[in-house]
């Protein structure tokens, strides 16, 4: 885990940080492996108040590692631990699946989580942050829901967590186009907490102020307000079901090839 996460404790405040700074933390199968193995251990961490959650160098988290996209191309792999042979619609982590699970795994960490975002959060790195409680951004941070641009649906439990944040043709627009936001408009549109000069300075004082706080009283208040959300169990087994049928198609892999030769596509009409 420590080549792709590294993770220390401070009196009761978890820094977890993605340490693939020269891929832009890109998110290959050793990072999906970390990051759910982040979330099991701090799950069950004794003493734990809050988590800061950032990314090393320049990016907070690109997306999902090009090499990945390059196999989908060749061979219809589905771009995450087991590639093609992987079935998406198996609930293998509560109600998610591996790839979901290494999001939403931070819904489930009992303590509040802080995401400290600078550079990009693109695509699956996007909803990475969503996993956290509060995303703190830097102000010259982007985001998108880029994973149209791949001939692809969001399918690592953003839909659900999206879906109580952000109004819901907004979501439509942002899903269907992939466009690239700035941290202003994240701001306005209700995907971040806040804008801060250094995310990770800041994100640590608010974890710091929580630590301080009834532990019991904290923990109580997350799982209460987890329950405020949509069900999430019919939206992640949609994300998985319509994801399935997408991989591997005639225009996902004509999307991904076109990307990778830099050209326009050519789709066919369903």
């Amino acid at each position: 885990m420590e080549s792709r996460v590294s993770i220390s404790i401070t009196d009761g405040v978890a820094d977890v940080r993605l340490v693939r700074a020269d891929k832009m933390n890109a998110l290959d199968q050793a990072m999906f492996e970390a990051l759910v193995a982040a979330t099991e251990r701090l799950s069950h961490e004794k003493g734990l108040r809050a988590v800061v959650l950032s990314g090393e160098g320049r990016a907070f988290c690109a997306g999902l590692d090009m090499g990945r996209f390059a196999a989908m191309s060749e061979n219809g792999g589905n771009g995450v631990p087991g590639g093609e042979k992987r079935d998406l619609t198996q609930r293998t982590h509560g109600l998610a699946n591996f790839p979901q699970a290494a999001v939403w795994g931070w819904r489930q960490v009992p303590v509040p989580v802080i995401a400290a975002v600078q550079g990009v959060a693109f695509g699956g790195g996007f909803q990475l942050a969503l996993g956290a409680d509060m995303r703190f951004l830097e102000s010259d941070a982007r985001m998108s829901i880029m994973e149209i641009k791949w001939g692809l649906v969001p399918d690592m439990a953003g839909t659900p967590i999206l879906a109580s944040l952000v109004r819901d043709d907004l979501l439509r627009e942002l899903t269907f186009t992939g466009r690239i936001f700035s941290a202003q408009e994240a701001l306005s549109y209700g995907l971040a907490t806040r804008i801060c000069e250094d995310p990770r300075a800041a994100a640590f004082e608010v974890a710091r102020e929580i630590a301080n706080k009834n532990p019991d009283a904290v923990r109580a208040a997350k799982r209460m307000l987890n329950k405020l959300s949509v069900d999430p169990g019919p939206a992640l087994l949609a994300e998985s079901v319509e994801q399935q049928k997408l991989i591997g198609s005639p225009n996902q892999t004509e999307a991904v090839r076109a990307n990778l030769e830099t050209r326009a596509p050519r789709f066919a009409d369903g």
